[in-house]
């Protein structure tokens, strides 16, 4: 039986109490961290309109406090649809009116908002639709990392190229243009392997953007859709279903996806001057955190946030 799809969990995400959704997102958070991950994206995108997705975005500023992971806030109202409003009436309100009221917010340092999401997809947002949505978030300064090329080809990934997207994430449907476009443009593919497989959709043409020169990021895609918090399995995935090899499913996780977010000049690799987020795994080598499938719990012995461990296994 269908699940509801995105209109089910904003009618849920309405109906839970602050404290409700607060709780269950830090627990997540720390399922996370105890898998390894030391910063995530957190996106909204389950309020839509603005009462609702100011609520979501004041949440996730309150969740920083409670957890020792990094968060990287992206605002996604234009997720989907509202009943009661079409795409042409939400792009206008978003652009005209939640965009703005978000300034105010970020301006009265109310919350710290780093990117802009939409979902340009048939039936959904359409790509002049989405290029107005992202490039009014851009004008208040916020990064252009958005779904595109998903379920169906759009040309989403030449229109992110063209205005200066970051990221675009999903790429199931890309186009051999689209994959020339990012791979000029430098913007980041974020791969997400989870939910083509449980959509049971064909996966992104990786091997080809890695050949094209398009830098390539991984994320779980974490959602009641593709429920996952382990980026282990997200790097198995990458490698079985997505052709990649160890080492690059390894950078896509790390370096690769700290460039999507735009923080990869303080995290994503070992070096001098940055910040020491790490993990300690008790195996023979750092494949074996890819290779054992689903057995990361009992590889990672200590999380590390900032050189200071938050996380320690116990026996």
């Amino acid at each position: 039986r269908e699940g509801g799809g995105i209109g089910f969990t904003v009618e849920q995400t309405k109906l839970a109490t602050d404290k409700e959704l607060l709780v269950s997102l830090v627990a997540r958070l720390k399922r996370m961290l105890h898998a390894g991950t030391t910063h995530v994206e957190c996106k909204t995108g389950y309020g839509l309109e603005w009462p609702d997705e100011s609520r979501l975005l004041k949440l996730l500023e309150q969740a920083r406090s409670h957890i020792p992971i990094g968060i990287s806030i992206t605002y996604c109202a234009a997720h989907a649809v509202p009943k009661n409003k079409t795409a042409e009436d939400m792009t206008e309100d978003i652009v005209n009116k939640q965009i703005k009221a978000l300034k105010k917010l970020i301006d009265n340092k109310e919350i710290n908002v780093n990117d802009i999401d939409v979902f340009c997809e048939k039936g959904v947002y359409d790509i002049e639709q989405s290029r107005r949505i992202l490039l009014a978030g851009k004008q208040i300064g916020l990064g252009i990392n958005f779904h595109g090329d998903e379920l169906n080809y759009t040309g989403s990934a030449e229109m992110g190229a063209e205005i200066g997207a970051r990221a675009i994430s999903h790429l199931e449907c890309i186009s051999d243009e689209g994959i020339h476009a990012m791979a000029n443009a430098k913007t980041i593919a974020v791969i997400l392997p989870h939910t083509g497989y449980i959509l049971r959709i064909k996966m992104p043409p990786v091997r080809q953007m890695i050949d094209a020169g398009v830098p390539v990021a991984l994320g779980t895609d974490a959602n009641p859709n593709a429920f996952s918090s382990a980026m282990p399995i997200s790097m198995n995935l990458a490698c079985i279903l997505c052709h990649m090899s160890l080492e690059e499913a390894l950078a896509a996780a790390t370096i690769n996806s700290a460039a999507a977010l735009g923080i990869s000049d303080k995290y994503g690799s070992l070096e001098v001057g940055k910040k020491a987020d790490l993990i300690i795994c008790r195996c023979p080598s750092w494949e074996h955190i890819i290779y054992q499938f689903g057995d990361h719990t009992h590889l990672i012995r200590y999380v590390l946030k900032h050189g200071v461990v938050v996380y320690t296994k116990s026996a």
